[in-house]
């Protein structure tokens, strides 16, 4: 006769493959549903957030360049490098706030 039932080759490797395939399409158009369902969502418009007190900088301030010309006025040849303050270790954050009061 034949192969016993459970022993067939399309059963073993056939028949999961075919699940997974037909399976996942079902599955991505889920996922892919969501993509749509909240694609639809509106940005927050600035006069929002000054109603809820948020503030934001005038666009010039915003740009690439703005932030380019801050930097450039900063001194980076002198530098002191200062520890961080350790949870463990007492008296550390008391310290790092005198050193800049200095």
């Amino acid at each position: 006769m034949g192969t016993p039932l459970f022993s067939s080759s399309f059963l073993k490797k056939g028949l999961p493959f075919l699940i997974i395939c037909i399976g996942g399409s079902f599955g991505l158009r889920a996922f892919a549903s969501l993509r749509y369902e909240y694609s639809n969502r509106s940005l927050i418009k600035p006069e929002d957030l000054e109603k809820e007190g948020i503030k934001l900088r005038p666009k010039e301030e915003r740009t690439m360049e703005a932030q380019y010309e801050k930097i450039k006025k900063l001194d980076i040849d002198n530098w002191e490098n200062i520890r961080g303050p350790r949870i463990w270790e007492e008296g550390t954050i008391e310290r790092n706030r005198e050193r800049a009061k200095k």
